[in-house]
């Protein structure tokens, strides 16, 4: 058993929570690592005892085109700030991970320079995939070479090369030896060299006792990552997408073949491939946009704890918030968070559950270690055990509008207690039956074992799930009625060139506001709603002036 077994993750996107910059400016570090300090006390609070964090160290932009690997990023602060991050975090009980960007560096690398400068005659032209000097690109570098993901920002690592390798082995002791990390994520596993990979897992059985790694992998067979000559674990993008969907199309049996075909995967044993389980994360939609129905959050969260696998919570997704790619960008899923202003009545009956969720997730060794059996299935309905020797959890949950019946058989005799609810069960003969709220669920243990301070209000917590859905509900009709604006009031007039804004109709104001808009940048149904629900003439002629 290591510490990883029972982990609890929190995944932190730095850049994006601190609000940094979008570029760097290369200029003095601004410290705004230390704003974290408050969030690691919300993090051990909602029940995680780890963190995974990154990108962190200098980059370009988004941090995931390295410029150094053993400097934080200026616009998160020194390495000073990161040392002291993560004791802060250990003194809290909390472990920690990095970001491992090793796949691709950006272009302002040291080694990826000194190709620019010299070409042929680098002594680097080796450590990057593909250097063509016949060749070319739209930076006009006089050269190609290969990229990730179509991106010549982010160039390929030849890690088939002993120095690149070496250099790679090395930053990883300077990370352990300087910062103490737990771990490594190594982002885009799934194209990195495996001869590196086993460099990595030699590495880690050396530097540190229950040194953690685990990659992004997004498709495959995962065993060929997760096994004794390579990775801890890998993301589980399988169990991802069938969490989400499997509610939206109102279908468990898709929750269950995924797990089933995972679980065959690990060779139908608990221990043997942990995967990182998450609903959401800084490159997919959050999952309260991505839930057709709202209150599937609570049964949601509820499979993402007790499944098979380490659970995983995305920085503000505790709370409700929503997050969904626009044109492109993934700002809106990376957001700067203020803890203080995260407190509607909506984002704590949130935080509420996903606390008690992480309590019953520490406190039932079933949940972290026992076998996966499924007991029940239906559409709507869906009942599994963990059990781990003398710890026993059954989790029931229902994706349903109704209330629903659960009946099972093969349980142990005995009294269970919803963890979440306090409601008690009895089994007798090997026969549990579970009566289960709509949108809703529950973890049952053996009287005895019951979690304290893990009871919620789930009644409340569906209902206020459901006046959230009945308000974007609301919110969606009336954005139709603008969007059809035009067709019921016909086109908007032509405003150009005019100044005249005193003189101007509503619709002429409404014209003018939206075109200026333009011009600084793509407009969203949003945008327009807040314009078109403007119908007050002086506020409208000062808003035209407004602009430059």
């Amino acid at each position: 058993m290591s510490w990883y077994d029972e982990a609890v993750f929190y995944h932190i996107y730095p850049l994006g929570l601190l609000g940094a910059p979008k570029q760097n400016p290369y200029g003095e570090s601004v410290h705004r690592l230390r704003e974290l300090w408050p969030w690691i006390d919300h993090v051990k609070e909602i029940g995680c005892n780890a963190i995974y964090i990154g990108p962190l160290f200098e980059s370009v932009g988004h941090g995931y085109e390295t410029t150094d690997y053993r400097r934080l990023d200026s616009r998160l602060g020194d390495n000073n700030d990161l040392k002291d991050f993560v004791s802060e975090c250990h003194s809290k009980g909390i472990r920690v991970i990095f970001d491992g960007v090793f796949n691709h560096t950006g272009r302002n690398f040291f080694a990826f320079r000194d190709i620019k400068q010299y070409r042929e005659n680098s002594r680097y032209k080796d450590w990057y995939s593909g250097v063509n000097f016949h060749g070319n690109n739209e930076y006009s570098d006089g050269f190609s070479y290969d990229n990730w993901g179509g991106y010549n920002l982010l160039v390929k690592l030849n890690q088939r090369n002993h120095e690149v390798r070496d250099y790679i082995l090395d930053t990883v002791r300077f990370w352990v030896s300087e910062f103490d990390v737990d771990g490594i994520r190594l982002d885009a596993a799934d194209v990195l060299d495996f001869d590196f990979m086993k460099a990595l897992r030699r590495l880690a059985d050396e530097v540190k006792p229950e040194f953690w790694l685990m990659g992004e992998v997004i498709h495959g067979e995962y065993s060929r990552w997760v096994n004794e000559g390579t990775l801890h674990s890998v993301t589980n993008y399988h169990l991802h997408k069938a969490l989400f969907s499997g509610h939206n199309d109102h279908n468990y049996f898709e929750i269950a073949h995924t797990v089933r075909r995972l679980y065959g995967m690990a060779g139908n044993k608990p221990n043997s491939m942990k995967l990182y389980n998450f609903v959401d994360n800084h490159d997919v939609e959050r999952i309260n946009t991505k839930l057709n129905n709202k209150a599937d959050f609570l049964p949601t969260h509820i499979l993402m704890y007790t499944l098979p696998g380490i659970p995983s919570v995305y920085y503000g997704s505790e709370f409700g918030i929503d997050g969904k790619k626009e044109r492109g960008s993934d700002d809106s899923l990376r957001p700067c968070l203020k803890l203080n202003e995260l407190n509607s009545e909506h984002n704590r009956e949130c935080v509420k559950l996903i606390s008690a969720l992480g309590k019953i997730r520490q406190s039932v060794p079933a949940l972290s270690y026992g076998d996966y059996q499924e007991l029940a299935l239906t559409t709507g309905s869906y009942c599994f055990s963990r059990t781990a020797g003398d710890s026993v959890a059954i989790i029931t949950v229902n994706n349903s509008d109704s209330d629903c019946e659960i009946n099972a058989g093969g349980v142990k005799d005995g009294e269970y207690v919803g963890s979440l609810s306090g409601e008690k069960v009895n089994v007798s003969g090997g026969n549990f039956h579970a009566h289960v709220y709509g949108h809703s669920g529950e973890i049952w243990v053996p009287a005895g074992y019951t979690v304290e301070d893990a009871k919620i209000d789930l009644h409340r917590i569906a209902e206020e799930h459901k006046a959230v859905e009945e308000k974007k509900k609301a919110e969606a009709e009336q954005m139709k009625a603008v969007e059809n604006k035009s067709s019921v009031d016909g086109e908007l007039p032509d405003v150009t060139g005019r100044t005249d804004y005193e003189n101007m109709s509503i619709d002429e104001l409404h014209a003018v506001i939206l075109a200026k808009m333009a011009k600084n940048g793509p407009v969203t149904d949003y945008m327009r709603k807040t314009v078109f629900d403007n119908n007050h003439q002086p506020s409208l002629v000062g808003w035209a002036k407004s602009f430059r």
